[in-house]
């Protein structure tokens, strides 16, 4: 099941045209390009802009127009939520569709959450801003940058820190929001390029903290994040849920030091995560079903309608051509449900179904390369989430909605020094799951040491090396469902007769953000203004998602 590059390119090619389409739908009634406006904020070159903050250009942008951003520490202080939405505000709140915001430089334009007349990103207490305080007394949380159910917008080239949770949720920087909550998809056509997010202030769990870094929720798609970098969050550095069908390309990205590199509720359809590193983090990689806030569940890549995806099957997920390694790492930021994410596990889908994992580099996890297991739901629900795909149980005295993972594809993966922790059960490919009509499939991985190491122990042969057949993995009730337990604390304390030894916190320690790679040509697609001179008589493009700025 090789994921050739001529299968990928396909696949690629598919989405950026469907995402030129829907772009143009969505900025119907939008300004053209030619009319476009340009504001600019700051100095770049030498040349000052009219505008001296973000928000002052946002106020009078229509839709179509350009926000340029020159280098600079921007510490906006407002915090606005949007109208019938609930949670914590926005410092940048964007409801105009058809947006194009791009700072001129990504190292040097920073999204600040800290106070006015304080260094850039202070890790100090005393200069974080928390937002505004609710009733009880208690600061809000604050998000950083946030587009909220417009479609068509494109943020670009800039990076954002120290946005942090409050009362009433926030700690997000970079947020494309089509209805976090609701149940629904309202977020059509979006673009996130060239984009840093970090944090250098973590107190605590139960402190302000930055949970995502890079999130995009309630989408419909089509949508791309590519050439972006997240480290030090305490859910996941990058974040897409909440989307039956996302629709949606992540690709060059980095994820570094966070509880999460990667977090994916009930993410399914159309999405491929590709080109990318997820290393340094507790967990690479996760994907799952829950009966939480992120409805409806669960997380499922089968293709809308019985379509076919990229590869020929009826998958239409896909993590392929990623480099995730040595994430043995429990010094991280950490909050919520995230803090169960197995430490030491490179790739995770728990719960989820019909998913394809092919083609990619896992190495030096020192738990498990790839982990297939259950998810089982114990919070409280929301009332917008019904267990739908799951299944209400008992678990160890608990009610949950069980989700079992079924249907996923492991294929044509390259794995080297992986288990390393030498628990019983710590290996390159591990499964639990009940038996299952389709159950899981594994074939054509390989080990770099010649031998492949695996429980189920056979899981390269019949049945389970065999696509699209009855099938299960190991019960919960084995030596790797009891090692699982152990290593995620999910329901209790390692029982006293089982041997596990997986790193615990000392001391959460913060990185730094390492500089990135910027745009090449900040003025390319922009029209011509005093910024971009020598794009005079050129003709103006928008940026279009799902296509990628190299």
């Amino acid at each position: 099941m090789s994921q050739a590059s001529r299968l990928r390119g396909r696949a690629f090619g598919v989405c950026a045209a469907l995402a030129a389409c829907c772009l143009m739908a969505a900025l119907g009634g939008a300004q053209s390009a030619s009319a476009a406006r340009i504001f600019r904020v700051g100095t770049y070159n030498a040349s000052k802009g009219a505008y001296k903050t973000i928000q002052s250009a946002l106020n009078v942008a229509k839709s179509g127009d350009w926000i340029l951003i020159g280098p600079g520490d921007y510490k906006e202080q407002g915090t606005t939520v949007p109208g019938g939405a609930h949670g914590a505000g926005s410092a940048l709140l964007i409801q105009k569709p058809g947006l194009h915001i791009r700072g001129m430089d990504r190292n040097g334009v920073m999204l600040d959450g800290t106070r006015p007349r304080t260094p850039t990103c202070s890790s100090a207490v005393a200069d974080q801003n928390l937002g505004p305080m609710d009733a009880g007394g208690h600061p809000t949380g604050r998000n950083g940058l946030e587009v909220f159910k417009a479609d068509g917008v494109s943020v670009e080239n800039l990076s954002a820190c120290n946005f942090l949770s409050g009362s009433s949720g926030g700690g997000n920087e970079l947020w494309f929001n089509g209805g976090d909550g609701s149940g629904k998809t309202e977020l059509g056509s979006w673009r996130g390029a060239f984009l840093s997010a970090t944090s250098t202030y973590f107190e605590g769990n139960n402190k302000p903290f930055v949970s995502y870094g890079i999130f995009t929720s309630n989408t419909f798609g089509p949508g791309l994040f590519t050439q972006v970098y997240a480290n030090n969050s305490a859910d996941a550095a990058f974040y897409i849920g909440a989307c039956p069908d996302c629709n949606s390309i992540l690709d060059h990205a980095h994820a570094q030091n966070s509880d999460l590199g990667y977090s994916g509720t009930n993410a399914g359809g159309r999405l491929i995560i590709q080109n990318s590193e997820f290393d340094n983090n507790q967990s690479g990689f996760v994907t799952n079903s829950q009966n939480n806030d992120d409805a409806p569940s669960p997380q499922d890549g089968a293709c809308p309608n019985g379509g076919t995806g990229p590869t020929g099957t009826h998958s239409c997920w896909l993590f392929t051509k990623n480099s995730v390694h040595d994430n043995n790492n429990p010094n991280v930021p950490t909050t919520g449900s995230a803090e169960a994410g197995p430490v030491g596990s490179g790739v995770v889908i728990s719960g989820g179904r019909n998913d394809i994992v092919s083609g990619n580099h896992i190495y030096n996890n020192g738990a498990w390369g790839v982990l297939l297991a259950p998810y089982p739901a114990t919070e409280e629900p929301p009332a917008v989430a019904h267990c739908q795909g799951g299944v209400e149980t008992t678990v160890e005295g608990k009610t949950v909605c069980y989700f079992d993972d079924w249907g996923n594809e492991v294929a044509n993966n390259t794995l080297t020094n992986n288990g390393f922790f030498g628990n019983a059960s710590n290996v390159d490919l591990a499964e639990i799951s009940n038996p299952e009509n389709p159950g899981n499939c594994w074939h054509d991985n390989t080990n770099t040491s010649g031998t492949v190491t695996s429980e189920p122990k056979a899981i390269q042969s019949p049945p389970h090396s065999v696509c699209g057949i009855p099938d299960s993995g190991e019960p919960l009730a084995s030596s790797l469902g009891a090692q699982v337990a152990c290593d995620t604390g999910f329901f209790a304390e390692c029982p006293s007769n089982v041997v596990a030894n997986y790193p615990k916190r000392t001391q959460v320690v913060l990185q730094p953000l390492p500089q990135q790679q910027t745009m090449p040509n900040p003025c390319v697609g922009v029209p011509y203004n005093p910024w971009c001179p020598a794009n005079k008589g050129k003709q103006p493009a928008y940026p279009v998602p799902g296509k990628p700025v190299e």
